[in-house]
């Protein structure tokens, strides 16, 4: 199925009452859903087509400007066939003429400008990457979230069912005189707990999908069927890459700091270019005359050059605060590569050091649960305190809750890594 036609569907069995979804949603058909709506990545692609426009506007001022003007002018005479003004051509003066008007660019203001311009487009460019990669990133911290709620939900649950199990069981034994009241007021404090416990996790389950469906949709209380990656062994971590591999260099901000150099440094182009001569031609045809006929027709032809004299340091302040802005934008970029080097040294510890968490909460599942039958068989054999049985519920919840949690922190672990490294 082609993914327009895919993302269509998966709208539409989202927003429509009492359709049920085919195939649980993976992490990436919420992204491309949280893609196809509004959002910050289309404010960004918005801003993307706004600055090319404004390449083709800079391009435009190399070419000719062609326009036609049409004037009539009447000179009060002073005595026939003179007239007040000298300026003027005569008593009455009539003009139609079309003009082309081309600057040459010989003080480099419209390469500078054409400059900037494309500095603004690369600029854009790097700002959509940032929304994509932003978005796709917060799609996925919250498609995590609820699989993890979700089964700290059924964790919290088979955890209660074993306490009202074992409450039940004290109760019995109990009413036959096998059993203390204590073990009886033990177990079911346990069991309140847990239904605290469990009433939490439902409704940060219910967040978590809320959360996560505001991605793309107004109707956020229906719950959503998502591929649950948790209940999947975890893929292992990438080789480590050599000592001095920079892969951070890669990151889009790079991109639109170099974006913000150019910017600056075309606009002080820009404006130095008022210090030069800046020449310009000017062709004029059709009606300049006292009478108006065809036949009275001509052109002429203007070059205008333009030399600066004085400005009295504006020019020169106004470039230098353009270089300032540039070294600003320099050393901008020199802390931050510092900054991402720390972030993805980091990440890659932080990968491998909650992969191997994995290994560790899985093994303190297993432990925790025969921890708890050898406890249950104790306790039911004489030769063990209720206490604990209920100290063994609450240790195998809690490993139940370390291990997806610690498969979660892992997954969102390896998301960091990737955009701590450029990808």
């Amino acid at each position: 199925m082609r993914t327009p036609l895919r993302v269509l569907i998966l709208s539409a069995a989202l927003v429509c009452p009492g359709f049920s979804q085919a195939n649980p949603l993976t992490l990436e058909d919420c992204i491309k859903l949280a893609s196809s709506v509004e959002s910050a990545v289309s404010l960004a692609r918005l801003q993307s087509d706004i600055a090319g426009y404004g390449v083709v506007q800079a391009r435009a001022g190399f070419l000719p400007q062609i326009f036609a003007g049409g004037i009539y002018t009447y000179n009060s005479p002073l005595r026939a066939e003179e007239f007040s003004f000298i300026s003027l051509n005569a008593v009455r003066e009539y003009v139609t003429q079309g003009n082309a008007v081309l600057e040459l660019d010989t003080s480099g203001r419209l390469r500078a400008a054409l400059a900037r311009a494309r500095a603004d487009q690369d600029a854009a460019a790097a700002g959509q990457g940032l929304a994509q990669r932003d978005l796709k990133r917060a799609v996925a911290a919250a498609y995590y979230r609820v699989l993890l709620a979700r089964h700290i939900v059924q964790t919290t649950s088979d955890s209660l069912g074993e306490a009202q199990s074992f409450e039940r069981r004290t109760r019995l034994l109990a009413e036959k005189g096998e059993a203390a009241q204590a073990d009886v007021v033990k177990a079911s404090a346990e069991v309140a707990f847990l239904e605290q416990s469990l009433n939490a996790a439902r409704l940060d389950a219910s967040v978590a999908n809320h959360d996560l469906a505001s991605y793309w949709t107004t109707e956020v209380d229906k719950e959503l069927a998502l591929a649950d990656v948790l209940d999947q062994p975890a893929p292992p971590p990438e080789p480590p890459p050599p000592a001095d591999a920079e892969p951070f260099t890669r990151r889009l901000e790079f991109r639109l700091f170099d974006a913000q150099l150019r910017g600056f440094q075309a606009d002080a182009r820009r404006t130095r270019a008022d210090l030069y001569p800046q020449l310009s031609l000017i062709t004029q045809y059709g009606i300049d005359a006292p009478r108006y006929s065809f036949s009275y027709r001509g052109y002429a032809t203007f070059f205008n050059l333009r030399i600066p004299i004085f400005d009295w340091f504006r020019t020169r302040s106004a470039a230098r605060q353009f270089d300032l802005q540039a070294r600003q934008v320099e050393t901008t970029s020199r802390i931050t590569r510092r900054t991402f080097s720390r972030d993805y040294r980091d990440a890659l510890a932080r990968v491998a050091q909650v992969y191997a968490q994995i290994a560790i909460t899985e093994s303190q599942v297993k432990l925790s649960e025969d921890n708890l039958k050898l406890s249950r068989v104790r306790y039911e054999g004489g030769e063990g305190l209720a206490l604990d049985v209920v100290a063994a519920q609450s240790q195998l919840a809690q490993a139940r809750a370390n291990f997806f949690t610690a498969k979660a922190n892992y997954l969102n672990a390896r998301a960091d890594l990737e955009v701590a490294s450029g990808r």
